[in-house]
């Protein structure tokens, strides 16, 4: 008996740890069935609670990519308690987001259901891509953020 339950148990160890990386695969993601084109439409609302700081930048044209007029950066954003990140595009501006502290909800135009983003996990945000975040939370969330940009201008987050 002790055997059957051994066995058992290496059985429901090794069951739990396969569930625990497929969800982590899918976190952070559009929730399976919810994912279709303009599922939401652009909202206007205004930045609340957010601080955008660029961390350093790179003139990519000056490079060895030599991709004139784009221009690589690194930023930090904090986005307080109840704080909005407004509605912006990327179509012309691809983005790796890293949660490194909090839990934040996005609403984006291709995903019907809100997307919940956690500590740890990377979000890529490329062509196709329009969204607005929102912290629900009690606890500000504190993001990474490496984008490439066409104008140094641009103050979109």
């Amino acid at each position: 008996m002790f055997r059957t339950n051994r066995g058992w148990l290496r059985w429901t160890a090794a069951a739990a740890i396969v569930a625990a990386a497929a969800a982590g695969a899918q976190a952070g993601e559009c929730p399976a069935g919810a994912s279709k084109p303009n599922a939401r439409q652009p909202v206007d609302f205004k930045p609340v609670g957010v601080t955008d700081t660029t961390l350093g930048a790179i003139d990519l044209g000056k490079e060895m990519a030599k991709i004139k007029g784009r221009e690589l950066r690194f930023r930090k954003m904090v986005i307080q308690p109840g704080g909005v990140v407004p509605w912006h595009s990327h179509d012309d501006r691809p983005a790796l987001i890293y949660v490194a502290e909090g839990e934040v909800i996005e609403y984006a135009s291709n995903c019907a259901a809100p997307i919940h983003h956690k500590a740890g996990e990377i979000r890529a945000e490329r062509k196709g891509t329009a969204h607005w975040w929102k912290n629900l939370s009690d606890a500000p969330v504190v993001l990474f953020i490496g984008d490439v940009r066409a104008d140094p201008n641009d103050k979109h987050m």
